[in-house]
């Protein structure tokens, strides 16, 4: 199976323009996209094997980033 990235850009394609707007104005929706798009290149390097972790860890980072993606999701949907 081949490996890919999970990029917010992807995740919420009709969103694109709604998020870059919020990535302008709103601070707490930048540092929450910020802390997703950092989570998911990780995971995508430790399951690429570039980077070490076992398997416990590496799923405690899926959690995360599936819990920010909600987070987003949920801004998304609040914002105008």
């Amino acid at each position: 199976m081949p490996l890919e990235h999970h990029p917010l850009a992807r995740e919420f394609p009709e969103q694109r323009a709604k998020m870059a707007r919020l990535i302008e104005e709103n601070a707490q929706f930048t540092r929450l996209a910020g802390t997703y798009e950092e989570l998911d290149r990780k995971i995508y390097d430790v399951e690429d094997g570039r980077e070490a972790m076992d398997d416990l860890a590496l799923n405690s980072l899926k959690l995360q980033r599936v819990t920010l993606k909600d987070e987003i999701a949920e801004l998304l949907q609040r914002s105008t």
